[in-house]
């Protein structure tokens, strides 16, 4: 994890950024199909329950035939927001960021500003790093000495979405959705990050909210 300024490029990234509250597969025009596209958030309490896990997920829609090909942006910062107060200001972040076939990360750290620009931070104590998996290989994973596990690699899309029947709602042709329905994203991938990280290293009452922005430099 040395001399990461180099390695990373550092400098501030800002404002292609993308707020989390649903899925957001195919309705963002400024980003959509592209690789700072942001698909879903999921934050649970792991298997672990002394833990939380947070799962980005970015670059939805991939076919099968276009996932050896597919690869994070160098450019793009994925950034973690943990609010512990309740003031909807980010108390906390994450940051995952790749470079040559690994994504590193950095926190839970306070952040040096908070809003729409970030500076990757460099000099947190919490860091990792994680070789990105392979498409058809089996999930690669990282442990660090804190106790935070990581992951970066494509995953078969989560989200389910009747989005036929959605649209047809929303024409006024269809009083509401089937069951079962119809899963629109079947045998689509995205490229997924995971993070893992001790209840611990937040702090705070207990109670959190927590947002992803996707930041390209």
């Amino acid at each position: 994890m040395k001399n990461l300024k180099r390695v990373l490029g550092i400098g501030v990234v800002a404002a292609a950024s993308v707020f989390i509250l649903a899925a957001d597969h195919i309705d963002a025009p400024a980003v959509q199909g592209g690789t700072s596209d942001i698909t879903d958030f999921y934050a649970f309490q792991a298997e672990n329950t002394n833990n939380l896990v947070f799962v980005a997920n970015v670059q939805g829609l991939i076919s099968p035939s276009a996932t050896a090909d597919a690869a994070f942006d160098e450019s793009v910062l994925v950034e973690i927001n943990i609010d512990t107060d309740g003031d909807n200001i980010e108390d906390m972040v994450i940051q995952a960021i790749p470079r040559d076939g690994k994504m590193y990360f950095f926190g839970p750290v306070a952040p040096s500003q908070t809003g729409l620009n970030s500076t990757i931070a460099t000099t947190a104590t919490n860091t990792g790093w994680v070789d990105i998996t392979t498409y058809g290989e089996a999930a690669v994973t990282e442990t660090n000495a804190m106790g935070m596990t990581f992951f970066a690699g494509p995953r078969d899309d989560p989200f389910f979405m009747d989005f036929a029947q959605y649209s047809a709602i929303i024409a006024g042709t269809a009083d509401g959705f089937n069951d079962p329905g119809a899963d629109t994203f079947a045998g689509s991938n995205v490229m997924s990050i995971v993070v893992e990280v001790p209840k611990s290293m937040i702090g705070g009452s207990g109670t959190i909210n927590t947002w992803v922005e996707s930041k390209k430099k």
